[in-house]
């Protein structure tokens, strides 16, 4: 891996982390959430401002297209470079690391590629509109652009194969693996059985190097990387209602997003050749122990089921991450699916003896539930599509819930204006909520909470080095880079970066190899150059 900047700013004591997966690339961004563990945090030391108004040189853009939201950083190649893999709606890129250049594209089958002046103009427009203008564009652009995109969730293994779930398949993709300008090739492709139902929804690695896909109808499959040989089991309860519920999702929302599991999985390492494969369904956290040669839902191989609020109905919209290591209490982090959604931990393994059941927690197993209302207990309602943000014993939340919704538009078109329009002050949502688990007190408390700074879409990203939080914000109608102190909450910088160009779009915002921000965009991929 590089030679990052690992010794932290003086008077920071770095957290445990989860252990790397020798199976994925070598880089600190291999996998969706930056790790198995999908905490999106990192040790380096990123950037520590001014603040200050960015000029276009300040930044690198590739115009990749619509629908880029990860950035699946190399293991180096045999000159040493790296490429960036990016995958999206129209194609699949593989980028220059140093320079952003585009070395290769592989358009998806079924998809015509957008020329890149189609992409701007409609960003100039976007910008220009007002109104009810405004509203009418970005829904345009939403049904134009975002419908049917596959493989938000990605692989990208230690052999610089990129691994995609599709509708109906897994495929990996490739180059000759000694020149990194070589074109991109479907390696292989592996189609469900009859037996798998449903979408694929979520992607991550067995830490004996095998695959593990989940579908939004509550199948979990384990698969060789040469894709000769699968394990593949439907979890607890999915064989009474997931297909329908699914279904019913679909032609009521008009989108692929609620089906019965939502989101993506989380692995650990157990040795012996185990893995630990957290998911959660519509009403339930799980946990599946893949054996090295089977899935289990056995208790006694360690497996388990747990039920977590869901007073809205429709489930927890965060993937799945992992809480402490070694010695420390040992959690799975979600935001459950309330009306307010709280950050809600689990024990990982086995409940203590002396534990007593949380008020008003389904389960035993939930270990502390923190309403994520951005300092108002009156809040009637805020959910959040944006898995939940960790460091340590830390657990960060942010408000997707725009700030108006002009009459007449339905409740599911919340996304429209956090997404599209989250820059325009009439949506622009404040708040980001931080809780933190006490080991002493064994309780899970507010940290802290800072209602002034925006993250209308992004995944907030932690540089435990720096003792920053890193969100893509907006203030004044202009899309920015907001820094705030990860202990206290307070504002530490922010850099304004322009028009929707840089909106991240729901992408993560993250830190490459030499600790810079990187983050997909709304028709693009941006780097700063700090």
């Amino acid at each position: 891996m590089a030679d990052l900047e690992r010794k932290p700013k003086a008077g920071i004591t770095m957290p445990a982390a989860g252990p790397r997966n020798r199976y994925l690339a070598d880089s600190v961004y291999p996998i969706a959430h930056g790790r198995c563990d999908q905490q999106d945090n990192d040790v380096a030391i990123g950037p520590t401002g001014p603040t200050e108004t960015l000029a276009e040189a300040d930044m690198t853009y590739a115009p990749v297209g619509a629908g880029h939201f990860g950035s699946a950083i190399s293991s180096p190649y045999p000159d040493g470079k790296r490429v960036i893999w990016s995958n999206g709606r129209e194609q699949i890129c593989k980028l220059d690391y140093d320079t952003m250049e585009i070395l290769a594209t592989l358009p998806v089958p079924g998809y015509t590629v957008t020329p890149t002046a189609d992409f701007e103009a409609a960003i100039d427009t976007l910008d220009a509109s007002e109104g009810d203008d405004a509203i009418n564009h970005a829904l345009g652009l939403a049904l134009t652009y975002l419908q049917g995109i596959d493989g938000v969730y990605f692989v990208l293994d230690a052999d610089n194969t990129l691994f995609l779930g599709g509708r109906e398949a897994v495929s990996a993709f490739a180059d000759d693996f000694t020149d990194r300008h070589s074109p991109i090739v479907e390696r292989g492709r592996w189609e469900k059985p009859p037996e798998v139902t449903g979408h694929f929804a979520g992607a991550g690695m067995t830490f004996d190097g095998r695959l593990v896909m989940s579908t939004d109808h509550g199948w979990l499959v384990c698969l060789d990387r040469d894709f000769n040989e699968y394990v593949a089991i439907q979890i607890t309860g999915a064989e009474h209602e997931a297909q329908a519920w699914t279904e019913k999702m679909l032609a009521e929302r008009g989108n692929g997003g609620y089906g019965w599991v939502r989101t993506s999985i989380c692995t650990e390492d157990l040795g012996d050749g185990r893995t630990a494969v957290y998911l959660s369904s519509r009403d339930h956290t799980h946990k599946i122990i893949w054996t090295g040669s089977e899935l289990s839902t056995n208790e006694a191989d360690g497996a388990w089921v747990a039920q977590y609020s869901n007073s809205a109905g429709y489930g927890s919209g965060t993937t799945p991450c992992l809480m402490g290591f070694g010695d420390e209490d040992k959690f799975v982090v979600i935001g459950d699916g309330d009306e307010v959604v709280n950050i809600t931990l689990l024990w990982r393994d086995e409940i203590p003896d002396d534990w007593e059941q949380l008020p008003n927690a389904p389960s035993r197993r939930i270990a502390g539930m923190g309403p994520a209302n951005m300092g108002n207990p009156d809040l009637a309602a805020i959910q959040t599509e944006q898995s939940i943000t960790v460091s340590g014993y830390g657990a960060l939340t942010v408000n997707n819930e725009p700030a108006t919704i002009p009459d007449g538009y339905p409740p599911q078109g919340a996304r429209l204006f956090v997404g599209f329009l989250g820059a325009k002050p009439e949506y622009t949502p404040h708040g980001l909520h931080k809780y933190e688990w006490d080991p002493e007190a064994g309780q899970f408390r507010e940290a802290w909470v800072n209602t002034e700074v925006s993250s209308p879409n992004a995944v907030p990203y932690v540089s435990q080095g720096a003792d920053l939080v890193y969100t893509c914000g907006a203030r004044d109608g202009k899309w920015t880079i907001e820094a705030l102190d990860w202990t206290t909450g307070e504002a530490a910088f922010h850099y304004v970066l322009g028009g929707n160009k840089y909106n991240s779009m729901f992408a993560g915002v993250t830190l490459d190899e030499e600790g810079r921000v990187l983050m997909g965009t709304m028709f693009g991929k941006v780097r700063i150059e700090r």
